[in-house]
């Protein structure tokens, strides 16, 4: 079962967070809790991504809004880190002839798509 931490658990196991700074970051969806009853619920990826917008908002003033853009950008990047390294495992199933060919390809092309200069 995944754990979670209500809105002044998580205040209290970030030592750069406070309330004001939580609700500034939910209002921006630079997290996004599980919503209960009771209020906000964060698990372990929820804090160390506030651990991490905290540190960057230290770092570079970037301000709530500016934090969400980052974080999306990072979260996009980790996304194309997973496709990336779910093609190559699927890529490195085929017969050496059909990896000979891909590489081939990758190795001809000039990064445009097809019909596109």
């Amino acid at each position: 079962m995944t754990q979670v931490f209500t809105l002044t658990e998580t205040v209290s196991q970030i030592t750069r967070l406070t309330e004001i700074r939580l609700s500034a970051y939910i209002e921006a969806e630079a997290v996004t809790p599980a919503q209960s009853e009771s209020g906000p619920l964060f698990d372990r990826a929820d804090l160390a991504r506030l651990d991490l917008l905290c540190e960057l908002d230290d770092l570079y003033d970037l301000g709530p809004d500016g934090l969400a853009v980052l974080i999306s950008v990072l979260d996009q990047l980790h996304s194309a880190r997973a496709d990336r390294q779910a093609l190559l495992d699927a890529i490195s199933t085929e017969p050496p002839e059909v990896r000979a060919r891909i590489a081939a390809a990758l190795i001809a092309g000039d990064g445009e798509p097809e019909g596109e200069t």
